[in-house]
Order: structure tokens, then sequence, then C-alpha cells
């Protein structure tokens, strides 16, 4: 199927809603439920507004001196930069050069007025967006940089990074530029060329566009986000967005990877496997324990049901008068749970194994914390073990400690991504602008 028939063939199943569900689901939607997952984990999922949604924002109180999250025992946690402007996101080049993109969410006059009343400017750094990358060095790998400097600047709310070949990319909040680089350069002056547009901005955070290539550098994927909680706005505004995108290197051949997935943020390849996964995070305002945030394996071509359904076929309430029963029954059920309103966001796998065998091959997830639930959840970064590319056991914290008070939602921190180098790992920690690295005792 060519790229044009198959847009075409998308848009009009977002567009082809009929007006009332069908009466199983329907009967399924107002009841508890449990989910079984592919791999045994069992997800209860409470009936829609089985409590009121809540609006509980966290208070980052920003961390002490010589304070830092805790981890396992065999490990050991240590400031690897700070000082930044809400770091988001990172990229390890091949030669050992460590990206970091800064923004933040663009916000008006006033919103920022609202976020100080609701209290969601004590969360997170609204505005004064930094849209530059910062290059940092660290040649010995002892988690200290001995080098630092601005790479690139005038970008548009930069996200994923990646570099293939001699073109450095960046996934602007409206596009995916590309820009001449050569392995060691330490800036870019360049002017890039912007290669895809992408619907820009998006519901709360979801301007963040990540990009991941495949083992041969063929194809790069993009996440893309909604423009909305459930399609409020219309189904209009949602074109190409809750979608993963494929696109050749130069930008061309642009097709829906996958679909109804209402914010992917983290993806990755597990390790042995041509099997992409994602961090998914889902709805708001159903209640406290309702809609779980997840990560998946993303089957090509699949819908995971935003805005019509979640976890399989439960349809959500909201879309009564614009449902669409035939993608409801298309919707797939995602592969692993991670906990209501998280907002997990990284996802990463210790592909050069540096870390002890037990955490080989499995998942790390950074889950930047809630907003929707009467008390915080989140606000960590858990561990799934795999084996042979599939999970095998429930999440367990592996980075913990940014929550200072959980009932007056204090936190020191908020973590967003998980990324590996050849010695370390590193965590962003947007709201208190500081980044972490992990190692294992005696790395």
């Amino acid at each position: 199927m060519n790229k044009q028939l198959y847009l075409i063939i998308l848009t009009a199943a977002f567009h082809s809603c009929g007006n009332n569900p069908n009466e199983k689901t329907n009967e399924n939607v107002q009841r508890p439920d449990t989910v079984a997952t592919a791999y045994q984990q069992h997800v209860q999922l409470p009936a829609p507004f089985a409590t009121k949604s809540a609006q509980k924002y966290s208070k980052v109180i920003g961390w002490p001196a010589g304070k830092t999250p805790t981890a396992p025992a065999g490990f050991q946690v240590g400031k690897f930069a700070d000082s930044l402007n809400n770091p988001r996101w990172i990229y390890v080049a091949a030669n050992g050069d460590i990206f970091v993109s800064e923004a933040s969410t663009s916000v008006s006059a006033v919103k920022k007025v609202a976020g100080v009343l609701s209290g969601k400017s004590k969360s997170q750094n609204l505005g004064n967006s930094a849209n530059r990358i910062t290059l940092f060095r660290d040649t010995n790998g002892d988690g200290t940089p001995d080098y630092r400097s601005v790479f690139l600047t005038g970008l548009n709310q930069p996200f994923g990074m990646l570099i293939i070949g001699k073109t450095f990319y960046v996934g602007n909040t409206d596009g995916l530029v590309a820009y001449p680089y050569e392995y060691g350069q330490t800036k870019i002056t360049a002017a890039g060329k912007k290669i895809v547009a992408l619907p820009a901005g998006g519901y709360n955070n979801h301007w963040t566009r990540n990009l991941i290539t495949n083992k041969d550098s063929s194809k790069i994927y993009i996440s893309v986000g909604s423009g909305s909680n459930v399609a409020e706005h219309g189904l209009d505004n949602e074109i190409r967005r809750a979608n993963i995108l494929e696109v050749n290197p130069d930008g061309s051949g642009e097709r829906v990877y996958a679909a109804g997935l209402r914010n992917p943020v983290g993806m990755g390849w597990a390790p042995g496997t041509q099997t992409l996964w994602t961090a998914v995070n889902e709805r708001d305002e159903l209640g406290d324990d309702l809609v779980p945030d997840y990560m998946t394996s993303v089957k090509e071509g699949g819908f995971y049901g935003w805005p019509f359904a979640y976890w399989g076929q439960h349809e959500d309430p909201r879309m009564k008068d614009k449902q669409d029963p035939e993608l409801v029954k298309k919707s797939l059920v995602p592969d692993f749970s991670l906990g209501p309103h998280t907002a997990s966001l990284g996802l990463a796998f210790d592909e050069n194994r540096i870390f002890p065998a037990a955490y080989a091959g499995g998942a790390f997830i950074a889950q930047h914390g809630s907003w929707n639930r009467a008390v915080i959840s989140g606000y960590q970064v858990v561990f799934i073990p795999f084996q042979n590319g599939k999970p095998t056991g429930d999440a367990q914290p592996f980075l913990s400690g940014f929550i200072a008070n959980k009932d007056n939602g204090e936190v020191y921190g908020r973590p967003v991504g998980v990324f590996f180098t050849k010695n370390y790992m590193l965590v962003t920690d947007d709201a208190s602008n500081t980044i972490w690295w992990v190692k294992a005792t005696g790395g």
C-alpha cells in the first residue's frame, strides 16, 4: 500500500464516526474490569468516574546540598550536570558525545497566571523555553564532564535528537530538521532544513517529538502526541497525532507506523530483537486509577485505542457522540501497565550491559509523576525485567527519593528520560535543572 492511500484510509477511519457504541462494549465501559496482557499481567480497571477526578500538582523544592536520588544496593548516584534550563532529553553519540535538549512548555501570559493559581507553575518550568542543545564530553567516563558548550540554538522546543551519517537531526515540536554534521564538531552554525513538517504543540506536555532509527538507519521513527486529552477540540485537530510516524532519512515516504497512542514518548528496541517498544501516557479526568499509563511493543499498523477506547475495547464514555465502533474493535491491549497518571516518559534498555546480570535486557522507565490523582504517584525510575525481548516480572523501583513529602506533594525533582553511555546511566530531571548519573558499584 502506498503512502498516500495509507494516509487516506487512516484519516477516513478517524472520521467515520458512528452514533452509538455497541451494546456489549457500552456495558463493559460502565463496570470495573480486569484485563490480562500478553505477558500475564492482570490490570485492574475501575469503572469510569468511580472516583472524582482530582487535580494535585506537585511542588518542586529542589535538591538540598549533598542529597541525591536513591538507587538499590550495588549502585551509586551522582550529579552529572546542573544549572541547565529544563533538560528534557539526551542523545549519546557513537563517539561518546552527550547532547542534551533544553526546552519547556510554551505558555501565554494568561496561562502563566492560571498556572500560578492552579499550582502547576510550582510543578514544572513553564515558559521561557531555552530552545537549545548543549554538548557535554566526559573523556574518562567518571561522570564529571570535562567539556560543556552550547551546541545548537534557535530551535523550536527541541526534544529528540539523532545522528545518521553526516546529518544531525532534531525533533522540533513543529518538524524534523536536518543539519550538516561531522563527528567531533562542537557547534552547529549552518542552517538546518525542515524535512518533515509536524503539527506543533499539544495538550499539556505533548509538544515533545522523540526520534529513533532502526538497526540499519534506513528509517526514522517520530513520536507525536495528541493535541488534546480526549479529542475535545475535534478529530480534525488530531490528524497525524497520537502516532508514531515512519519516514526515510531524507524525510520522504511518511507513513503512520502505529496509531491510537495518546502520547508516546520514550522508544527503544528490545535487545536481541527487531521489536520497537514505547512508553505511553494515557488519558486524564476519568478518576484516580483510570487510565493506566503503559509500555508496549509496537505492532506495525496497530491501533491502540485513543481517543475512542483504552486497554483494548473499553470505550471512553466521553466519546459517545463521536464514537467509531470499527476502530474500537481493532484496539489493541497494551503489553504492560505502568500505573495510572504516572506520566511515564523515558524508556531505555541497557544494550551495553554495564549493569549487573539481573538487569540484562530489561527496560528502565522514567515516571515524571502525576497531577491528576488525589495522592501523587510516579516520581521515580522503575525497572521491568525482560528475557528474550519480553517482560517477565513486575515493575521494580530503581531510582527513587524524588518525593520529599507525599502528603503535601513536595518533590525534589522530576525524572524525564533514561539513557546509557558506555559507563553509566543518565537520568534527566527537568524540574530541578539537573542530570544524574547512576553507576554499578566499582564501575
